[in-house]
């Protein structure tokens, strides 16, 4: 037997959900679609998993393709597998976020996909259920940095106690209190003090900071409640 007999074909795609940030804005990473259904329209950066690729190396590979990087921090989400989910035929799609840091990448986006950032409250309408896909990422964004350092993946080098906060309070689309969180921040070891100041955004100056690489390894799936009660902060 070469095959499975009287089975009908199921396509199965990724989706990247790919969050960015400038140092005041959280943003997603959206495509216009050059192609029908949907032509012109905005979306996520998907595509199909070719016969000799795992779903990881596919998403890899469609990451590589719009923003020409490799070895970006990318998680599977979700399957999404609702039957009319693509008017054109029987698809399923698996999901994962990925995290860029803006600055550093802008000028590698590739001009073939029209790629844009968005801020994520500005976020135009997607196709297909790919606003469900942004949503349930938001979620799941929000549940892992209340735990997990994840959200380093998103800043620079260097950067500011202040960069940070901003950056967890467009996660949660709240205001924290300053003192609390950057006291729970230094209690984890993850960061250095540097001996330059950001005399940009402040005429006192903010220190610089840099990840303590191996503590950062060591810590990355420990529980460090940087946000001890997040579900109060979501509305």
């Amino acid at each position: 037997m070469t095959s499975y007999s009287k089975q009908n074909r199921v396509l199965i795609a990724v989706d990247c959900i790919i969050f960015g940030f400038d140092g005041e804005h959280l943003k997603l990473l959206l495509i216009q679609r050059d192609f029908e259904p949907e032509k012109n329209k905005w979306s996520l950066m998907g595509g199909f998993i070719e016969p000799d690729e795992s779903p990881e190396d596919a998403a890899a590979r469609i990451l590589k393709q719009l923003t020409g990087l490799e070895g970006v921090y990318m998680e599977q989400m979700h399957l999404f597998g609702d039957v009319n989910r693509d008017p054109i035929e029987r698809t399923l799609s698996i999901t994962y976020f990925a995290f860029i840091d803006i600055h550093k990448y802008e000028k590698q986006l590739s001009d073939e996909y029209h790629a844009e950032w968005f801020p994520l409250k500005e976020a135009p309408k997607l196709i297909f259920d790919h606003d469900k896909m942004v949503e349930m990422a938001k979620q799941k964004l929000r549940y892992k940095a209340a735990l997990h350092p994840i959200l380093f993946e998103l800043l620079p080098e260097k950067f500011t106690i202040p960069q940070i906060q901003i950056l967890y309070e467009n996660v949660y689309d709240s205001i924290l209190d300053k003192r609390n969180f950057s006291r729970k921040l230094l209690s984890t070891g993850l960061i250095i003090r540097q001996a330059e100041k950001d005399k940009e955004n402040s005429k006192k100056g903010a220190y610089y900071y840099k990840l303590d690489p191996a503590i950062y390894k060591d810590k990355f799936e420990s529980f460090l409640n940087f946000i001890p009660n997040p579900q109060a902060l979501i509305s």
